[in-house]
């Protein structure tokens, strides 16, 4: 029955992530903005924000006890970035071989792709050097969080000012396809507007997030099985669960060669997720040094690292990106060895 569950999920979700990904390329074209806007900040945002609400009802909620609700947080919180810059790239890279072989060149929009990692690395690096800071210190953690809270507003401002540049240089949103819910619909008469734009991107998420939250209850009852703890079904379950699933965006879009989509779906992921739930954690949970939390900071610093040379060094290509997935291997080892 687990198994069914599991199968039935991961089928609404591919298909609610095509219905997504199709209205959004249409707002976007729309609205005339960039693929790293629509990318970075739309797509990134409308996909990982409902996964935001795990450490944040976490936290926030009365249910079981504060050491275990804290846990669940704090590994919510990191493992969102650790699987995005470590087993989505990994999977994007194994996608874009299979159709267009492992030393194809990859093209997304270089200056975005390289905002995207540094802002990432700098907000970690602080949220790293926080899990140091002592509690007796609560001036300093709070600053912390609100210089973390800061950097993604900064990040935004950076994004939406470059889209007028890069429309400008051929880096526009453009839809392939005809929006679905006017090619499904077109027998009533339904014409393509902003209102089906939006209608059909709700409908897309709605049948996302449905399909996460399936996957989700399958995943528990696995769990449950193989006897993992708190923290580290936090770290490795949750996020595959919630996170990978939606991810399917950039698995589609690298396949048609919108390179800068699928980057920008991840990374600017990264970067909300890099950001505004560390400084929750920071603010409201121990953040204290342990192995495990300690282990998943160093290698999502590593893996953005590693992605960020190989982008400065020339042209990507599907197979610099097994360094990420080495990364996440590692984590397992760390873990779970």
């Amino acid at each position: 029955m687990t198994l069914l569950i599991l199968a039935v999920a991961l089928v609404v979700i591919l298909i609610g992530a095509e219905v997504f990904t199709n209205a959004l390329e249409h707002l976007g074209e729309r609205l005339k903005i960039s693929e790293g806007v629509t990318g970075s900040i739309f797509a990134a945002v409308g996909t990982a924000l409902p996964e935001t609400m795990v450490p944040v009802v976490a936290i926030l909620s009365t249910v079981g006890s504060q050491q275990l609700r804290e846990e669940v947080g704090v590994g919510a919180i990191l493992g969102a970035p650790l699987m995005l810059s470590t087993l989505s790239l990994f999977l994007m890279a194994v996608f874009a071989a299979h159709k267009r072989g492992w030393t194809d060149a990859l093209h997304p929009e270089r200056g975005g792709l390289k905002r995207d990692l540094r802002w990432f690395l700098l907000a970690f690096t602080l949220s790293t050097l926080a899990i140091f800071v002592p509690h007796e210190w609560p001036t300093i953690r709070g600053v912390i969080g609100i210089v973390l809270v800061l950097i993604y507003f900064v990040y935004i401002l950076q994004t939406v000012r470059a889209s007028a540049r890069l429309v400008a240089d051929g880096h526009g949103t453009e839809a392939d396809e005809p929006l679905f819910l006017v090619r499904l619909l077109k027998v009533f008469g339904l014409r393509e507007g902003m209102v089906v734009v939006l209608l059909q991107l709700a409908l897309g998420l709605a049948m996302i997030i449905g399909g996460a939250h399936g996957f989700v209850h399958g995943i528990e009852s696995l769990s449950e099985i193989l006897g993992i703890s708190a923290l580290v079904l936090s770290l490795l379950i949750i996020p595959v669960a919630t996170e990978l699933p939606e991810k399917v965006n950039s698995i589609l879009w690298i396949r048609r060669r919108k390179d800068t989509l699928a980057f920008g779906n991840i990374t600017g992921a990264m970067v909300f997720q890099g950001t505004l739930l560390p400084a929750l954690g920071i603010l409201l949970t121990p953040w204290e040094f342990r192995r495990e939390v300690f282990a998943g900071l160093v290698l999502t610093i590593a893996a953005s690292s590693y992605l960020l040379l190989m982008l400065r060094r020339g042209t990507l290509r599907p197979y610099h990106l097994v360094g990420n997935g080495g990364c996440y291997l590692a984590y397992l080892v760390t873990v779970l060895v």
